[in-house]
């Protein structure tokens, strides 16, 4: 039996990267999604100094072309996804400012990554779990939803979409036997923060 593949989206990043090297210990494959400005190569280097083989598929999540695109380009090469791992997210800016200093250029970028661009990941593997019978996705959610957090309002509002999302689609989906969960990670320092 051949491993499971799993896609793990913002897969270079810092809990990204944690994200493949956890799962290729469980023995999948891993294929770490990245951006187009992204230096996917010298990231694979990197790992496989450390001992993992990786797979990159460069897309932009918040562009439906272009991410569905990049699962095809996946499918192609390796096979059906059989675990999406929805952790691509941006913050926006690193200085926290009051809600009315936020403008509607910033709401949307935060939005079109964090919830948009998960939306079409989604999209993307769902008809070929349908398909097979199974499938797991995990959100990266966050804990800010829970407990509110001043000057990131588009930020906390994006992840509680995000977590709106995960448990609509776990009741949706458990049927089709796709697993869907979230995993809210406390702050968690990494590159460029």
């Amino acid at each position: 039996m051949s491993a499971k593949l799993a896609y793990v989206t913002g897969g270079m990043g810092g809990i990204g990267t944690a994200i493949c090297q956890r799962l290729a210990k469980e023995g999948m494959t891993v294929v770490a999604g990245c951006g187009p400005s992204r230096d996917y190569e010298q990231w694979l280097a990197e790992q496989a100094a450390l001992g993992y083989k990786f797979y990159a598929s460069v897309g932009n999540v918040s562009d439906w072309n272009s991410c569905e695109g990049a699962f095809k380009a996946v499918v192609a090469e390796h096979g059906p996804v059989d675990i999406l791992v929805n952790n691509a997210g941006v913050y926006s800016s690193l200085i926290p400012r009051p809600f009315e200093e936020i403008d509607l250029e910033e709401w949307r970028r935060v939005f079109d990554v964090n919830v948009f661009g998960l939306m079409s990941c989604c999209q993307a593997v769902l008809p070929q779990m349908k398909a097979q019978g199974s499938g797991r996705i995990v959100n990266i959610i966050s804990g800010t939803p829970f407990k509110g957090i001043p000057f990131m309002l588009h930020y906390v509002a994006s992840k509680g979409a995000v977590l709106g999302i995960t448990r609509s689609l776990a009741r949706e989906l458990g049927p089709s036997n796709i697993l869907v969960n979230g995993v809210a990670p406390g702050f968690t320092l990494s590159e460029g923060v």
